[in-house]
């Protein structure tokens, strides 16, 4: 008769079952694979895979990760220690998703887009033409550029860095995910940069013509050479996107450890 004791169970589920909680947080969180157009079974389907597959490569889990069991206090500080390192390592990829669609929201402003304002069904809010424009592009360069191996690649090391041991608070204060507000706007601003200066040229030139030649009515001249203009700006400024990108996410995938 083949017998197994709890704890030999809790060392064959334990190794999987954290590995899975933190991916399926992640999958909760990050672009892309996150959104409501992906759904529930699949993100299950590939944390589970994810976790499976890493086994290799994911250092020896600590006597608190193994031995612990499921109906303690501790195994609950686990299960909220897994839970805030995926959703923090999601967001730290939003993060820089939703810094390019602000980019996106200043130049449309400057161009005068903002009015065309429509509801995006993926992420439940408002959106304007040249942020979700932005934002496309950013989720396609994401994933032809191999984005989300990177993710998978710093979830795995971010078992090094922090590692299955019931200590939440401590992650917290190490990665400090409540300062990356500023990085949206820092991050926002230095992208849109050009084509605001560009823009502010444009309305420069547009207001010393409408003082030298005041018969030209300039509100109506003025929006289509700024619309026409920002169009060449982004249509300019898209080839360089993805080198910001690729250091934002690495930036901000470097404090798990990757």
């Amino acid at each position: 008769m083949i017998g197994f004791t709890e704890g030999e169970v809790l060392a064959w589920l334990t190794p999987l079952l954290w590995p899975f909680l933190r991916t399926l947080a992640l999958f909760s969180t990050l672009p892309v694979l996150g959104t409501r157009t992906v759904p529930l079974r699949v993100r299950v389907a590939l944390s589970a895979f994810i976790a499976l597959a890493a086994q290799a490569s994911l250092p020896p889990a600590g006597a608190a990760a193994t031995s612990t069991p499921l109906d303690s206090p501790l195994a609950f500080m686990l299960v909220v220690q897994q839970l805030f390192v995926g959703l923090t390592l999601g967001f730290s990829v939003r993060v820089v998703f939703a810094a390019i669609e602000f980019a996106g929201e200043v130049i449309g402003l400057q161009m005068g887009l903002n009015f065309a304002g429509f509801f995006d069904p993926a992420t439940a809010t408002q959106a304007t033409a040249s942020g979700r424009f932005l934002g496309t592009m950013t989720a396609w360069l994401f994933i032809v550029g191999g984005g989300h191996l990177l993710v998978i690649a710093a979830l795995v090391q971010s078992f090094e860095a922090f590692p299955a041991d019931g200590r939440p608070l401590a992650f917290l204060q190490a990665v400090q995910p409540y300062r990356w507000g500023a990085e949206i706007f820092s991050l926002g601003l230095w992208i849109a940069l050009p084509l605001i200066a560009m823009l502010l040229t444009v309305n420069l030139v547009l207001g010393v013509i409408s003082r030298v030649a005041s018969q030209i009515n300039v509100f109506s001249v003025g929006f289509p050479i700024t619309l026409g203009v920002g169009l060449l700006g982004l249509l300019l400024t898209l080839p360089a996107l993805q080198n910001p990108l690729q250091q934002a996410i690495g930036a901000m995938l470097a404090r798990f450890g990757a």
